[in-house]
C-alpha cells in the first residue's frame, strides 16, 4: 500500500448513490521527490469510493496505482484520512465548497481574511467569536456551528460506510435518525436500517452486516429478510402474501437453509410485528381456496378496519327526504336518474363508468340536491390534482383526503373515531386511486348515519399503494354499484373518448389522419426511434401545431422504467432538450442525477411534513447551494423546500410511469406502446394511460404492441381479503 498527502485542487466526477468520486490530488512533495502518475501541471488523479469530499481539503490516502485503459494511471484508494488543511487559500477553499451549510464562497472569504490561519481552531474551539466577522449575525453563527458539528459526524460515519458503498445522502440521513449513537446502532443490527430509513432496503444493509461478519443465517438477518419480501409485496399492490409464498420467496432471497424459515416467522409473530390470519384466498382460477394469509400487522388492522367500517355504515337507515327528483329529471337521462336514486337510496355506493359517460354531471346534480336540502357534504380526492380537477369540474371546492381529514405531521389525523367529521354526506372522486391504509383512515373519521357515495373508473389501474379497494368493494356485492355506459354527445366528439371505450371493449383505436384530429399513431418498431419521435413530439412538434408549453402541457407517460423508451432513459433526453446547461441555470448532482433550475419533476413518496404527496408534480425554481436546500413549485400553486438530503423523493417528471399519473388530466400525452413493453402490456394501462389526455393523445409505436395491450384484460391479482370480509359480514 502507498500513503499519498495532498490537497483537493477540483472533482471531476461525484456518483452520489454509491460515493464513487474521481477527483484531482495535489500531493505534497519533498524537494526533489517523484510520484507515479503525477502530471506535468503536479496534478494526480485519484478514484475510489470517497466520503464526501470537497475542493480544498487536505487528504492523507492510502491505496495503489493502477492504470486504466484510457485514462491513464490513477490512484486507487482503499482509505482515507481527512487533514485540516493549513493554507490561507486552502482553508478558504474548504470552507466556500458548499459542504458546510451557511457558508458560501464569498463569506469564506470574509472568515479567513478575519481569522486567518486561526480560521478552523476557532470554528472548532470557540465558534461564538464568528460573530466577530462582519456580516455574521446569531443566526448565522448558529447554522454554521450547526453545519459544522453535524458534518464532523457525518464524516466518521462515512468513514465507515465509505468501504461499503454507502453514499453521502444515506450517511447523512443515518446521522439524522440516530445521531451520535449511528455507529453503534450500525454495528449492533444494521438490519434496522431498513425499518428506520426511508432509501434503504434490505439489500444495503444486509451488505453492510455480511461486510461486518454477520453470518448468513443469523436470526437477525432472516427476520429482516422475510420483513423485507413482505414489504415489498406491498409495492406490488399486496396486502398480504400466502404463508406458503412468503417462505418460497424468502428462501430464495436469503439463500438459506428452508428449515430456518418457519421459526424465524413464529419468532416476528411474538414480537407482534407479523401477523398470521385464516382466510379463504381465490385461486388462479377464481375459485375459493383456504390457506394462511401473513400479513404486516397495520395492513391487518386496515383491512379488519374498513370491513367492519363499511358494515356498520350498510347497516344505518337511511335519511328520509322529500321531492328528491324534482329539481334534477329535466337535465338527466334515465340511466343517470337510475344512479342518483340509488346513490340516495344507499348509505354507500360506487358510481362509476368510463369517460364521458355523465360521471361528472350526475354529481352536479347530487350536489345541487344536497344544497336544496342543506345537506353537510364534502368533495375529496387522493391527490391533489385530483382534488383541483373536481373542483373545476363542480364549481364546489373539494380537498385531498388528507387535508379533509386534518393531518399534521406532528398530531397526525385530526378527524378520527372520537372526533368524526361534521358531515352527512362524501363524495370521493378518483377512487380507484384509494388504497387500503387512506381508506381506513377516512372512513374512521365518518360519524355513524353518514353517507357515502365513491366515484370513479374501475377500470383503470388499481391504486399505487397496497390493495384495490373499489373493485373489492365491487366485488364484494355488498355495495349498491351504478355503471354509467353511455357516451354523451358533446363527449363523443372526442376521439379520444370513443377511443378510450373501443380499448376498454377489446377494440383497436381509430386514429386521426389530419391535424384536426386529436389521436394519433407515429409508427416505431424500435424503442430508441421511439424514443427519437417522443423527443421530437414533445420539443418541436406538438408546440408548433398546437401552441401547447412542452414542459406545462405535455406529459410523457410510459409503461416502463427501463430500455431507450423508458421513463428513466426519456427523462435525461427531455432534460437534455428542453432545459439544457446554461450559465444561468443552476444545476447540482444529487440522488443519482442533475436537478437543475427549471426542471419539471415528481414527489415519489409522500411526505406528510410537507403536505406534498405520492405523484405531485412541480417545477423545480430554487436551488441554493450554500444552505444545500432546493425549492419546487407544486402545481403552479406554493413553494415547497427540500434540503439536499431529501433529494432522493423527487425525479425528473418530463416523462412519468401510466400508474404515477393516475388522477392526472394533462392538454396533451405522449406515450410510447412497443413490443419491448410486452411484460407491462395490459389493456388497463393503456386505457388509463389514453384517459389522461384532454386534448391530444399521441402513441408511439405500432399496431402489434397496442394489440397485444388491448387483447390482455387479465387485471394482476393483488392479495387482499377485503371483498371476502365484506361478504362474510
Amino acid at each position: 500500500m502507498t500513503t499519498v498527502t495532498g490537497t483537493v485542487e477540483r472533482i471531476t466526477y461525484s456518483n452520489p448513490e454509491n460515493g464513487y468520486t474521481v477527483l484531482r490530488l495535489r500531493p505534497e512533495l519533498e524537494p526533489g521527490e517523484s510520484l507515479p502518475g503525477v502530471r506535468l501541471d503536479g496534478l494526480l488523479t485519484v478514484v475510489g469510493n470517497l466520503p464526501d469530499v470537497a475542493a480544498g481539503e487536505q487528504l492523507r490516502l492510502e491505496g495503489e496505482f493502477g492504470s486504466h485503459p484510457k485514462h491513464g494511471l490513477q490512484f486507487k484508494v482503499s482509505r482515507l484520512e481527512k487533514l485540516k488543511p493549513v493554507t490561507l487559500e486552502g482553508i478558504e477553499r474548504y470552507l466556500g465548497s458548499g459542504m458546510i451549510r451557511g457558508i458560501g464562497p464569498e463569506m469564506a472569504h470574509r472568515i479567513v481574511r478575519y481569522f486567518k490561519a486561526e480560521t478552523l481552531d476557532v470554528i472548532e474551539s470557540e465558534p461564538q467569536r464568528l460573530r466577530e466577522v462582519p456580516g455574521i449575525g446569531p443566526d448565522r453563527m448558529e447554522k454554521i456551528i450547526s453545519a459544522w458539528e453535524a458534518q464532523k459526524q457525518v464524516n466518521e460515519i462515512m468513514i465507515f460506510l465509505h468501504s461499503h458503498r454507502i453514499s453521502t445522502g444515506l450517511a447523512v440521513k443515518i446521522h439524522k435518525t440516530y445521531g451520535n449513537q449511528a455507529l453503534e446502532v450500525l454495528r449492533r443490527n444494521p438490519y434496522r436500517l431498513e425499518q428506520d430509513i426511508y432509501g434503504v432496503g434490505f439489500k444495503t444493509a444486509d451488505r453492510i452486516a455480511r461486510s461486518l461478519g454477520l453470518p448468513e443465517d443469523h436470526p437477525a438477518r432472516i427476520e429482516a429478510g422475510l420483513a423485507y419480501v413482505l414489504e415489498q409485496s406491498q409495492s406490488d399492490g399486496h396486502v398480504f402474501l400466502p404463508e406458503a409464498l412468503l417462505l418460497e420467496q424468502a428462501a430464495d432471497l436469503l439463500k438459506v437453509d428452508p428449515g430456518l424459515l418457519p421459526g424465524a416467522v413464529e419468532r416476528l409473530i411474538a414480537e407482534e410485528r407479523i401477523q398470521r390470519e385464516p382466510i379463504i384466498l381465490p385461486d388462479s382460477e377464481g375459485a375459493p381456496a383456504t390457506g394462511d394469509a401473513i400479513y404486516l400487522r397495520p395492513f391487518l388492522a386496515a383491512e379488519k378496519g374498513v370491513a367492519a367500517c363499511l358494515s356498520d355504515l350498510l347497516a344505518a337507515p337511511v335519511p328520509a327526504r322529500q321531492g328528491q327528483f324534482g329539481l334534477a329529471s329535466d337535465t338527466l337521462s334515465s340511466e343517470q336518474l337510475g344512479a342518483l336514486e340509488k346513490t340516495l337510496q344507499s348509505m354507500v355506493s360506487v358510481l362509476t363508468g368510463g369517460p364521458g359517460t355523465g360521471k361528472t354531471t350526475c354529481l352536479r346534480a347530487l350536489i345541487e340536491l344536497l344544497e336544496g336540502w342543506g345537506v353537510r357534504y364534502a368533495l375529496a380526492s387522493p391527490t391533489g390534482r385530483a382534488a383541483k380537477r373536481l373542483t373545476e369540474t363542480t364549481g364546489r371546492p373539494a380537498s385531498t383526503i388528507h387535508r379533509l381529514l386534518g393531518y399534521s405531521p406532528q398530531g397526525g389525523f385530526r378527524h378520527y373515531e372520537k372526533n368524526p367529521l361534521g358531515i352527512e354526506f362524501l363524495v370521493v372522486d378518483e377512487a380507484s386511486m384509494l388504497d387500503l391504509m387512506l381508506t381506513h383512515q377516512l372512513l374512521r373519521a365518518l360519524k355513524p348515519g353518514t353517507q357515502l357515495l365513491l366515484v370513479g373508473d374501475v377500470d383503470q389501474l388499481p391504486s399505487v399503494g397496497a390493495g384495490d379497494v373499489l373493485r373489492d368493494i365491487i366485488r364484494s356485492g355488498a355495495v349498491p354499484v351504478s355503471r354509467l355506459q353511455t357516451i354523451y354527445r358533446q363527449a363523443s366528439d372526442s376521439a379520444i373518448i370513443t377511443n378510450a371505450h373501443r380499448i376498454n371493449q377489446g377494440q383497436m383505436p381509430e386514429f386521426s389522419d389530419s391535424e384536426s384530429g386529436d389521436f394519433f399513431l407515429f409508427p416505431a418498431e424500435s424503442a430508441e426511434k421511439a424514443a427519437e419521435w417522443v423527443v421530437d413530439l414533445v420539443a418541436n412538434r406538438i408546440p408548433a401545431t398546437f401552441g401547447l408549453d412542452p414542459v406545462g402541457d405535455i406529459q410523457v407517460l410510459s409503461p416502463m422504467y427501463r430500455g431507450a423508451a423508458g421513463v428513466d432513459a426519456l427523462n435525461q433526453q427531455l432534460q437534455a432538450v428542453l432545459n439544457p446547461p446554461a450559465k444561468d441555470r443552476i444545476e447540482q448532482q444529487l440522488a443519482g442525477g442533475t436537478f437543475r433550475v427549471g426542471d419539471k419533476v415528481m414527489q415519489i413518496r409522500n411526505n406528510y411534513d410537507k403536505d406534498v404527496y405520492n405523484g405531485d408534480i412541480g417545477v423545480l425554481v430554487g436551488l441554493n447551494r450554500i444552505d444545500q436546500t432546493l425549492t419546487v413549485r407544486m402545481d403552479n400553486s406554493r413553494d415547497v423546500d427540500y434540503d439536499f438530503t431529501e433529494a432522493d423523493e423527487l425525479v425528473l417528471a418530463y416523462a412519468v410511469s401510466v400508474h404515477k399519473a393516475q388522477g392526472s388530466e394533462f392538454p396533451a400525452v405522449v406515450m410510447p406502446v412497443l413490443t419491448q413493453h410486452y411484460v407491462m402490456l395490459q389493456r388497463n394501462l393503456i386505457y388509463t394511460g389514453v384517459t389522461r389526455a384532454a386534448e391530444r393523445c399521441i402513441l408511439v409505436g405500432n399496431k402489434k404492441a397496442i394489440r397485444i395491450a388491448i387483447d390482455n384484460d387479465t387485471v394482476a391479482r393483488r392479495y387482499s381479503g377485503l371483498a371476502e370480509r365484506l361478504r362474510s359480514d
